[in-house]
């Protein structure tokens, strides 16, 4: 098997740190020390400093001169901007996905819920998280533009690390699923201003919840 290319190196680093800031097992304030990651990657530090500009360009990773490369605090300023962005195109998206819903649309959805379930009932908040991806990407993908998806991702990465730290909140998961829940029974329905106002209150119950999650973990805001 050929060896990885510089660029092909980059990217394999670039999305396990960005996957691992994201999941906050990297902590916003963390440094990433070039040596200790080309020594977990098995690579030389350009595909490893190719990462982390990179990573920079997505405003997940801060360079200070003479001090080193941590990983970026949340900016907080920027939370309300990202959720806006995402409630535009994900209530947009799940108004047209209800004009069209066909039986195989809602059955891939209730199989993503059902698996949150499973998850919910495991505690596994990792797999929670990543069914909660699959539900949304379903419905971009359901609409007939995957494009969607792609522009909500870049918009979100901030909103995710704030997800993922109301995930262990008690009742978290259940008002997830709950409001999933809605989501899908609007489409079902095919009433496209239920879906639009079941998707936007699922994405602004982050804001509410920004207060405190700033008073607990002080130090991951900007």
């Amino acid at each position: 098997m050929a060896a990885p290319t510089r660029s092909t190196a980059a990217s394999v680093v670039q999305d396990a740190l960005r996957q691992a800031i994201l999941a906050m097992q990297i902590p916003p304030g963390s440094a990433l020390v070039e040596k200790d990651l080309t020594a977990r990657f098995g690579l030389s530090r350009t595909p490893v400093r190719e990462a982390l500009i990179k990573l920079r360009e997505e405003g997940l990773v801060e360079v200070f001169p003479q001090a080193g490369t941590f990983v970026a605090r949340i900016p907080v300023e920027a939370i309300p901007e990202a959720v806006f962005i995402r409630q535009a195109l994900e209530c947009a998206t799940v108004e047209l996905v209800a004009g069209i819903a066909t039986p195989e649309i809602i059955a891939g959805l209730d199989a993503v819920i059902a698996r949150q379930h499973v998850a919910f009932d495991d505690g596994d908040q990792e797999r929670f998280h990543l069914e909660d991806e699959v539900f949304h990407e379903t419905l971009a993908m359901s609409a007939g533009y995957p494009g969607i998806w792609k522009l909500a991702q870049a918009a979100k990465s901030q909103i995710d690390r704030c997800r993922r730290m109301t995930l262990p909140v008690p009742g978290r998961m259940a008002m997830v699923i709950r409001e999933h829940l809605s989501i899908v029974d609007a489409v079902r329905r095919r009433d496209g201003p239920a879906a639009q106002a079941a998707m936007r209150k699922h994405l602004g119950t982050l804001l509410p919840d920004l207060l405190h999650l700033r008073a607990t973990h002080p130090d991951y805001f900007a």
